[in-house]
């Protein structure tokens, strides 16, 4: 599975919305059990939630409005690292997938803190 393939002009929007589908997909995997449901709820909504909100960002108003969304897009970016290394770790890594998902929610994460700090610089 590739996310992300370098060889395409780069596209943020359409590289999050990539991973929000490929996550659509790998909760489908998860335990039907309390701790499953809960973990695919959580995944499925702070994944989506960096979408949503990089989306907003980038319609922002004003820097200081694009600079707050973008703080979520982290956030939620980051807690959808958590929840793939819990999957990791609980062992619910179905086929080896959560890895490529986790580097590429580790990227994302990366490439947001970068704008926000680049947006900053503009203050």
């Amino acid at each position: 599975m590739e996310i992300f393939d370098p060889e395409k002009p780069y596209d943020l929007d359409k590289r999050i919305k990539a991973f929000v589908l490929e996550i659509f997909e790998f909760v489908e995997a998860l335990p039907n059990n309390s701790a499953g449901r809960n973990v695919r709820n959580q995944l499925v909504r702070c994944t989506s939630s960096v979408g949503a909100n990089y989306r907003a960002a980038r319609r922002g108003r004003s820097n200081k409005e694009y600079i707050a969304k973008l703080g979520v897009c982290e956030e939620e970016a980051d807690e959808s690292c958590y929840w793939l290394e819990l999957c990791i770790d609980a062992k619910w890594n179905t086929e080896k997938r959560a890895e490529p998902l986790l580097k590429e929610a580790n990227e994302i994460t990366a490439i947001i803190v970068y704008l926000i700090k680049k947006a900053k610089g503009r203050l």
